[in-house]
């Protein structure tokens, strides 16, 4: 298919106006395909000579094209374009009439029938350009246009659209028609939904989900309204613009491939977000962080739209902020800076550091191809760590207006990086422009790495930088506590501008320097040797779960750098974790050690010794919280537990008493995990995997019993699995990455050692096939990631030299064959 490209895009744009679109979809028309119906009025602008340009549309079949009333050729398609020449000047409405395909990708109209109840589900997912697979568009963000929306369901359904719908008889709905938005933003969810509704300050809010989770989605609908309600006044408190849409309905969709997506007044959830299994507090307060992030969307991104692709990170650096920020301020979940320092900020670290970094801001965003790459760690938490830090100098009042400066300079209007950096100086004196072209137009991590000189009592910090862009950060001093050696008493936060201008006097040798404490800015740091030893003793001595996710980012940093031996961060982590309480610490520290450390950055020879310290580290917890006063600490070593199980005998006998000695009852997501485990170890087999399936035929039961098949240590299986995934086009996007995260275990290497060659090519052919979709599938799970050898490098680099791999794939490769080239310097400089 034709990628739009930037010039192609201002072209289009400087030469139409586009009014309305009127959309008639038809849900009732089978299983493979719906009709839909469009009609768009645009004007073409000047006043002389005639003009050409091209509507996008990616058809199953293109019935009739009507321009001005006069039928216009549909075999003229080529690829997803339809010419339209020789417009002359004025009004013009252009009619299309196409059978479109439903999609099992999640791109475009997704349709997914639930294998609990048998109950059908459609739901858009139109991001970028996959408009063109639903309906006829002049696709590009910049032309917003005024949208009416008719959609024909089977009896029984209900529609969802972006505004309040209306059931008018014989299965006919109608939308309230939508203030100007971008394509992209257009969205419809129609089935027998579950629904639970309410009103917020003369809103209707409503909550939606698949019938088989109307129990769950029940169970939670409470903190769900509560959340959401708490977000939007604070919202309000902070924008001076009013919500710029006339309701707000939030449906928990299957199949999802994001998190969630910013449709104006009809925002889509994946449905892993109603939980049908016992979750901890930690993963609560994510799902109202991202229903925050999604919310400060329908301002900046729905209200206000990037004009072209290069300022994405405007919508999500924005979100990724606010999210974080307004779920601390408004609801009951304080520490979400925690979680966002050891998940999110290791996300963009990593990111940056590889071949395919870009600023946030990139400037060669030449099409939409190029677009969706940047769909990444740097767009979300370095853009919003910039944006932290960026508060952090210029101050949240000042942030505030320039930003409520560029709602009303742009509102249901287009606006640019440029646009945004002149709103937020009109609210300052500062040097906006200068921070921006330093920290949004350059790439790479700097690295900060304390000082400390002088005698006893008259001591100074020097804080050296190794990179270009300022910071302002604040460096925490911290004595041991008398009286007890391994807790750290803060002495001093220290306000620090680097460069710096001069040493900073700090009196006596503090015990430990924390550099960057309160995470405002993004860096990576580093401890001089005094502080050093102090951490190995006293890490979970320190106070502040803010200051331990900035120290345990940092010994993270190290060990990928090969400047830290990762069985010295496995040392740390054995004595420390134990005594931690943050749950979003617990389980992203034992998640690098067993995803990176114990896969991927020691030696097959040393792994079973760092999975046996896995496993003592995970039942000290699972003993420390046997009063039942930490559950949701006892559940995430209870996971890692059987994640890292060398041996069957407990896990297996966990699964037949139904239960952890002590608790907790084995729900099924926690069966269908041990479940997993069993297959890897070659402790389970089909019947037993059917017997399972049975008892839980739900989707997820579905995705459990794809990945156990594909895990059994059987040739035949892994067969199987293969074929499933690359030689047949079956799969949805959601089977496909379970089979996939099945395949591939480190104590599988010899029996899958010869697809590992066979890997690159069939990937290639499947990303061309399935599209981008699948080919960051392909990319992300089914990759090898185990096989840390030479050869898998080398072959990586051929294929991306040679076989021409769509770019979607070409990117996750490139980022899968430089982590890969990463474990083996780790491993090979003795630092494993």
């Amino acid at each position: 298919m034709s990628v739009l490209t930037r010039d192609e895009a201002q072209t289009r744009a400087r030469l139409l106006d586009v009014h309305h679109y009127a959309i008639d979809l038809d849900l009732t028309r089978g299983d493979e395909t719906f009709d839909s119906r469009t009609a768009i009025r645009f004007t073409v602008r000047g006043d002389e000579g005639t003009a050409d340009t091209f509507v996008e549309v990616k058809p199953a079949q293109l019935r009739s094209v009507t321009l001005d009333g006069q039928p216009l050729d549909p075999t003229a398609l080529e690829e997803n374009r339809l010419a339209l020449k020789d417009l002359a000047p004025g009004e013009h409405e252009l009619r299309v009439e196409a059978a479109m395909r439903y999609s099992r990708t999640g791109e475009g109209m997704h349709r997914f029938t639930d294998p609990a109840d048998g109950e059908t589900y459609v739901y858009t997912q139109l991001f970028l350009d996959d408009v063109q697979r639903v309906y006829a568009a002049f696709d590009q963000p910049d032309l917003k246009a005024v949208f009416d929306l008719t959609v024909t369901a089977p009896e029984g359904w209900t529609v969802l659209a972006n505004g309040v719908t209306e059931d008018t008889g014989d299965g006919r709905w109608q939308a309230a028609t939508t203030p100007l938005i971008s394509t992209y933003l257009v969205a419809v969810a129609a089935g027998p939904w579950h629904s639970v509704r309410t009103e917020h300050r003369g809103l209707p809010f409503g909550i939606h989900c698949r019938r088989s989770l109307a129990p769950h989605l029940d169970t939670d609908a409470d903190e769900l309204f509560e959340v959401t309600r708490a977000c939007f006044d604070r919202y309000h408190e902070k924008f001076d613009e009013p919500y710029p849409f006339d309701s707000y309905d939030q449906a928990f969709v299957p199949e999802f491939n994001a998190g969630a997506m910013e449709n104006p007044g009809l925002v889509t959830f994946r449905d892993e977000f109603v939980f049908r299994s016992a979750v901890t507090d930690t993963q609560r307060q994510t799902r109202a962080m991202v229903i925050a992030h999604e919310m400060a969307h329908m301002w900046f991104g729905d209200l206000v739209t990037l004009r072209w692709w290069d300022d994405i990170w405007l919508n999500e650096s924005f979100a990724e902020y606010m999210g974080y920020q307004t779920t601390a301020e408004a609801t009951r979940f304080t520490d979400t800076w925690t979680d966002f320092g050891v998940t999110r900020k290791p996300w963009g670290y990593d990111a940056d550091q590889r071949p395919s970094t870009h600023p946030v801001a990139p400037e060669d965003v030449q099409d939409t191809a190029s677009a969706l790459l940047n769909f990444d760690g740097i767009s979300y938490a370095k853009g919003a760590s910039a944006l932290r830090q960026l508060v952090a100098w210029l101050g949240e009042k000042d942030f505030l207006a320039g930003i409520n400066i560029h709602f009303e300079r742009h509102r249901f209007a287009n606006a640019s990086l440029a646009d945004f950096i002149d709103s937020l100086a009109a609210a300052t004196d500062r040097d906006v422009h200068a921070w921006a072209d330093a920290w949004l137009r350059t790439t790479g991590v700097d690295t900060l790495v304390p000082s400390v000189t002088g005698d006893n009592g008259s001591r100074a910090l020097t804080v050296r930088r190794t990179g270009e862009r300022p910071h302002r950060i604040a460096v925490g001093l911290y004595d041991q506590s008398p009286g007890d050696e391994g807790r750290l008493t803060p002495r001093e936060r220290l306000d620090i501008d680097v460069p710096q201008a001069e040493p900073r006097p700090i009196g006596k040798l503090p015990a430990l320097v924390v550099l960057n404490d309160g995470d405002l800015s993004y860096a990576k740091i580093r401890f001089d040797a005094d502080s050093f030893r102090t951490l190995r003793e006293s890490l979970s001595g320190l106070p502040d779960p803010l200051t331990r996710a900035v120290v345990w980012n940092a010994l993270r940093d190290a060990v990928r750098d090969g400047e830290l031996p990762a069985a010295t961060y496995l040392d740390i982590a054995r004595a420390h974790l134990p005594h931690e309480t943050d749950l979003a610490l617990v389980d992203g520290v034992l998640a690098f050690v067993s995803g990176q450390v114990a896969d991927r950055y020691v030696t097959a020879e040393q792994r079973p010794a760092a999975l046996s310290t896995l496993a003592e580290l995970c039942r000290d917890l699972i003993r420390r919280t046997e009063d039942g006063d930490h559950p949701g600490l006892r559940l995430i070593a209870v996971r890692h537990r059987i994640a890292t199980a060398a041996h069957p005998d407990t896990i297996a006998a966990w699964l037949a008493d139904g239960t952890v000695p002590g608790g907790p009852e084995l729900d099924p997501e926690l069966r269908w995990r041990i479940l997993t485990r069993l297959a890897v170890l070659g402790a389970t087999d089909e019947a037993a995997i059917a017997a399972e399936l049975a008892d839980d035929p739900s989707a997820t039961g579905q995705e459990g019993a794809a990945r156990c098949r594909a895990a059994l240590p059987d040739a035949e299986a892994k067969a199987r699995a293969w074929e499933a995934m690359f030689a047949s086009d079956d799969l949805s996007n959601y089977l496909f990455t379970a089979t996939a995260q099945g395949f591939w275990q480190p104590e599988q290497a010899d029996l899958v050692r010869d697809y590992v060659p066979r890997y690159y090519p069939e990937a290639v052919a499947l990303a061309a096939r399935r599209g981008p979709a699948m080919a960051d599938a392909a990319g992300r799970w089914a990759f090898p990631a185990h096989a840390v050898d030479a050869d898998t490098l080398r072959l990586g680099r051929e294929c991306l030299a040679d076989a021409d791999p769509i770019p979607a794939l070409r990117r996750k490769l490139t980022d899968q064959l430089d982590d890969l080239a990463r474990a083996l310097r780790v491993r090979e400089t003795g630092t494993a």
